[in-house]
């Protein structure tokens, strides 16, 4: 069954159509791959998804259920989290305190607790740094942990904000250009992260733009095109699609998803 189902999802901006008649589902333990050129509708697509946008037609489902018009702090309570295309961290606070940021909604403390500092509110932040501690050693970033989050290199920082996310314990993880501007190195390491993630059993949604990437981990891949779904199906698939390589892939590109199945 289906995690995440997407059926015929639509907006318009001004009269600018953005995103027409999208649909699509994904499974848990599957890496779902969203491609297209810039101005496509894959962020806009996203947004709609997690609740930042309402949808002016069409339905997004999560575990069976219509969640439009859910606001995206309920979405993440039902197991949806989101990583975003430019990096939302708190460089002041350490990399460990960025974690627990995300483990809010899953503490059982209330405002009253804390604000008495009751013996349970000390408890509960143990229980957050650990759960945090192993999220950091999970994507490879204990040995930072509290370090200050602004001095770490950014594909670290990518790393770090994957974490935050995953600190919501969620079954749906969407990521938003997670290797965008890394090295090679950098790719590889979130590269491995991302399939993880779809081992222990999370449907991942992933927009990147590194055909490299997307051939070598996705299990499926749909195309947009201003806006709307131009093709979807395997990395093999894709890779060999006329209108695909005509109107997004190239010569380039084409080689990048050869490489990938080399």
């Amino acid at each position: 069954m289906s995690l995440l189902s997407v059926s015929d999802l639509g907006i318009s901006f001004g009269g600018v159509v953005a995103v027409d008649g999208v649909g699509f589902s994904v499974s848990p333990g599957e890496v779902f791959s969203i491609i297209g050129p810039n101005g496509a509708g894959k962020t806009t697509l996203f947004n709609l998804v997690t609740g930042i946008y309402r949808p002016q037609r069409g339905d997004v489902q999560l575990d069976g259920q219509s969640i439009i018009g859910l606001s995206p702090h309920l979405l993440v309570r039902r197991g949806m989290a989101r990583t975003f295309q430019n990096l939302q961290i708190f460089f002041r606070m350490t990399t460990i305190e960025n974690v627990m940021v995300g483990r809010h909604l899953t503490e059982r403390s209330s405002f009253l607790s804390d604000l008495l500092g009751l013996p349970n509110v000390a408890r509960q932040n143990r229980l957050t740094r650990a759960a945090a501690f192993a999220l950091l050693e999970r994507v490879g970033l204990a040995a930072h942990a509290d370090t200050n989050a602004g001095s770490l290199p950014y594909g670290a920082l990518k790393r770090l904000e994957i974490a935050r996310a995953l600190a919501a314990e969620p079954k749906v993880l969407l990521l938003d250009e997670p290797a965008a501007g890394c090295n090679a190195i950098e790719t590889e390491a979130i590269d491995a992260l991302i399939v993880e993630i779809a081992r222990s059993g999370a449907a991942v949604v992933l927009i990147e733009h590194d055909m490299k990437l997307v051939m070598k981990i996705s299990d499926r891949i749909l195309v947009l095109a201003q806006g709307r779904p131009l093709a979807e199906g395997t990395p093999r698939m894709i890779r060999d699609d006329p209108a695909v390589i005509a109107a997004y892939l190239g010569d380039h590109g084409s080689r990048e998803a050869d490489r990938a199945h080399g």
